[in-house]
């Protein structure tokens, strides 16, 4: 009897076992349905939230204004397809490129360089205080308003119509170049420092204001030297635009390689023309890559 016993002992156990382990099974895949449907009503409920009256509506907008644009613009791919065979042929003109003056294109670019520079460091010099005043959160709304304003104006008006402005005041030459560039990049320059300076932490300057500091030292211990890595980028990415916008503005006499790429283009000579914008090219893949390893120390 007591070997019976025994016997039966060890099945009942993992009767038991076996039953516990059952139902932690069931508990446990339920727990999951209840997790999967949880996930399902949430990913459902997120999906009603996407696709709502209002969104609907400013999706029509925005496929309406982008109609009128294409339509106002004379949108046709298929005019691009069709003048291909054109285009090529004329492409064709610039080869091969015609480097019999480059040493005058040479000189040229570094005109243009030169024009870049010096607009650009005169543009940053004066977007500091600009910015200062811009920025919501350091200047008084009413100051913040006009500045805007001001800075609106001088991006909104391109280089080429400053340039022709400067070349009436100073003469034919780089110096219009760069006066034109100076105020059109201070506009740009402006807004962007007076936007890093908005997103600055506020808990460094608060602990300056703490100590009794004046507002200009907030601003000088506080401010600038959580901005000045965004600034050197912003002023580093500016000046290889204006770069290129130097190149351009030899066109209406502003002085850099435009001047020599107009003439060209007048006379119908594309392998000078070829010439002369392989060189602005290399200039500007040069000076960008320069830049670009600057920027990635900085930030």
């Amino acid at each position: 009897m007591s070997n019976t016993g025994s016997q039966k002992l060890p099945v009942f156990s993992c009767y038991l076992l076996v039953n516990v382990m059952s139902k932690s099974v069931a508990n446990s895949q339920s727990q999951s349905d209840s997790l999967v449907s949880a996930e399902v009503m949430h990913v459902l409920a997120q999906e009603k939230k996407l696709v709502t009256p209002i969104r609907i509506v400013w999706l029509l907008v925005a496929i309406a204004v982008l109609a009128y644009a294409a339509q106002k613009s004379d949108l046709s791919f298929v005019e691009l397809a069709e003048g291909t065979g054109n285009m090529a042929e004329y492409v064709s003109r610039y080869f091969p490129p015609d480097f019999t003056d480059w040493r005058f294109y040479l000189s040229d670019i570094l005109e243009t360089i030169g024009m870049g520079i010096w607009g650009t460091l005169m543009a940053s010099i004066l977007a500091v205080p600009l910015a200062i005043m811009a920025a919501e959160n350091v200047a008084p709304l009413w100051l913040v308003f006009i500045i805007r304003r001001f800075m609106d104006a001088m991006r909104a008006i391109n280089e080429v119509v400053f340039a022709l402005i400067f070349v009436v005041a100073v003469g034919l030459g780089p110096f219009a170049g760069v006066l034109a560039l100076f105020v059109h990049t201070t506009g740009t320059l402006g807004k962007l420092f007076s936007e890093a300076i908005e997103a600055i932490d506020p808990g460094p300057v608060e602990g300056i204001r703490a100590t009794g500091a004046s507002k200009l030292q907030e601003i000088i211990f506080g401010v600038v030297p959580q901005v000045i890595p965004l600034w050197t980028s912003f002023t580093l990415y500016r000046f290889e635009a204006n770069v290129r916008s130097a190149s351009v503005l030899g066109i209406v006499g502003a002085g850099g390689i435009g001047v020599s790429l107009y003439q060209s283009f007048r006379a119908f000579k594309y392998g000078k023309v070829s010439a002369i914008l392989i060189i602005l090219i290399l200039a500007v893949s040069l000076i960008d890559t320069a830049s670009a390893k600057i920027r990635q120390r900085l930030i």
